[in-house]
């Protein structure tokens, strides 16, 4: 198992789901797999530590001495080996052992393993958890055997076949690595900043943040990570995407983040930290803009965002969400916020005025699960360089892409060909890429529309998306029904009517 690859270990874990295949839906299969993975990971861990002790200190050593060589507290009876132990009632033993490891380190794995039903036989039928847990004990998962970045690549590739069998859900928890890559690469993490995503989903953000400091050569010791998910299951995996992946100082919280934001000081305003990053679902229904205006937290920048599409609150609470100085944004948006009038576009003016708003890059269509419509990166900074002051800097990179089978995705060329033309303001030249640094008098001219098409003519048409043409119809519509009810109230008044 020392010599395993890469490949090995994507295979192994993938042989892992297919076992369950038929009775469970696919939807549902990362539930199953990666919180008995990761149960697995913990066991071979402890044992390994064990091991440690006992080499030092010798067989008779106590509880209290070898605790010192554990990095969490695996209770007796709670072992892999007593799960492998076990003739029947797998899902029950499963489900007791994993909330007693939960209970036994309340600080570092409380809710870790989520909520699959492991002793519902009409959902996990027994004779296939049988062959599961059997599968998962050909191999050593402890970290002499199977390195961090060995399981974490792992663990990522399953994410990503999930995502390719259930691309309805997929979405809410995973965006494609290349997507993840740029925008934290242009965000740029230091090695003493925090970094916080509120739509968390499996943690792929923080992840890669910590990545982007190690790999330019900084430690991530003085680093701090955070993130909001709804989705239980999500969270649970983000959670253990990070342990995996050693990022120890990380805070994951549960609730609804635009209604129930988790991360609040101790005087009741939000957290702010050095990098904001997160691709939050498209044109959200029901966010909650009743409450918006009166939000405690103030985060109705320029006005509330329609009550059928919460993009703009997602953006808002992010702005509202980093640093005064040193604070940087970095979000996934449908095109539609970069022209829709109405509410959002008097939120678009008050942003480009108030100069937060920095660059906006196109990508190509079908890039992310779940949607085919073409994306766009928008990035809002607190304090923007001298050059970038009262301009914004517009990407075309809709061209810049490779063809899967069902879906685009962007390559490692790609992402460093787009950030290169972001770091040169335009001026570095590369294929099938085109930007310009247009100023605000300009974008005030075109009446704060910020249509990539406008600005970069010659290589780009205008975007313009079936759903949100339909969406921008239906405001101008209900606004117009509205105009012409005041008018008539006012003509009836003056007796004209």
């Amino acid at each position: 198992m020392s010599q395993a690859t890469q490949q090995d270990i994507e295979s192994w874990l993938w042989d892992s789901a297919n076992i369950l295949r038929g009775p469970v839906d696919p939807a549902n299969l990362r539930d199953f797999v990666f919180p008995l993975l990761f149960l697995k990971r913990l066991s071979d861990t402890w044992d390994e530590e064990q091991e440690k002790a006992i080499k030092k200190f010798g067989k008779d050593i106590d509880d209290e001495t070898a605790a010192d060589f554990h990095t969490f507290q695996i209770p007796k009876g709670c072992h892999w080996a007593d799960l492998r132990r076990a003739a029947e009632n797998h899902g029950v033993l499963i489900q007791n052992i994993m909330q007693k490891i939960e209970e036994a380190n309340p600080n570092q794995l409380a809710q870790i393993f989520g909520n699959a039903p492991w002793a519902d036989h009409n959902k996990m039928p027994p004779e296939r958890l049988e062959k599961l847990v059997s599968h998962f004990s050909q191999k050593d998962l402890s970290p002499s055997k199977v390195s961090n970045d060995l399981l974490g690549g792992g663990y990522e590739y399953l994410l990503k076949r999930f995502s390719d069998e259930s691309s309805t859900s997929a979405g809410q928890f995973f965006t494609p690595r290349a997507v993840v890559h740029l925008l934290v690469r242009i965000l740029g993490p230091q090695p003493t900043e925090s970094i916080y995503d509120p739509t968390c989903g499996s943690a792929g953000m923080l992840i890669e943040a910590a990545a982007e400091v190690k790999q330019s050569g900084g430690s991530v010791r003085q680093m701090r990570f955070y993130g909001q998910e709804v989705n239980q299951t999500s969270a649970a995996i983000g959670r253990m995407n990070l342990f995996i992946h050693e990022v120890e100082d990380a805070q994951i919280r549960r609730e609804d983040t635009l209604q129930k934001p988790k991360f609040i000081d101790a005087k009741g305003k939000l957290d702010q930290f050095d990098l904001v990053v997160a691709n939050p679902p498209f044109s959200l229904k029901d966010w909650g803009a009743d409450k918006w205006a009166t939000d405690p937290h103030k985060r109705a920048i320029g006005g509330v965002p329609p009550k059928n599409n919460g993009d703009y609150a997602w953006v808002q609470h992010m702005i509202t969400s980093m640093k005064p100085e040193t604070g940087r944004v970095g979000v996934v948006m449908p095109h539609g916020v970069l022209f829709r009038s109405g509410a959002e576009g008097t939120i678009r003016k008050h942003l480009i005025e108030s100069d937060l708003l920095e660059t906006i890059i196109g990508l190509a269509p079908n890039l992310f699960y779940g949607t085919t419509i073409p994306a766009s990166l928008m990035f809002f900074r607190a304090t923007k360089d001298k050059k970038r002051k009262k301009h914004i800097l517009f990407i075309d990179a809709s061209k810049r892409f490779g063809k899967g089978k069902a879906q685009n995705f962007l390559t490692d060329e790609d992402v460093e060909d787009i950030f290169s033309v972001y770091q040169t303001l335009g001026e570095s030249e590369k294929e099938n890429i085109s930007a310009r640094l247009v100023s605000h008098d300009e974008i005030e001219e075109n009446n704060w529309d910020l249509n990539i098409g406008r600005y970069l003519k010659a290589d780009a048409a205008e975007v313009v998306d079936v759903q949100d043409a339909l969406a921008s119809f239906d405001q101008a519509r209900s606004e117009l029904a509205v105009a012409e009810k005041a008018l008539l109230a006012k003509l009836k008044a003056a007796g004209y009517a």
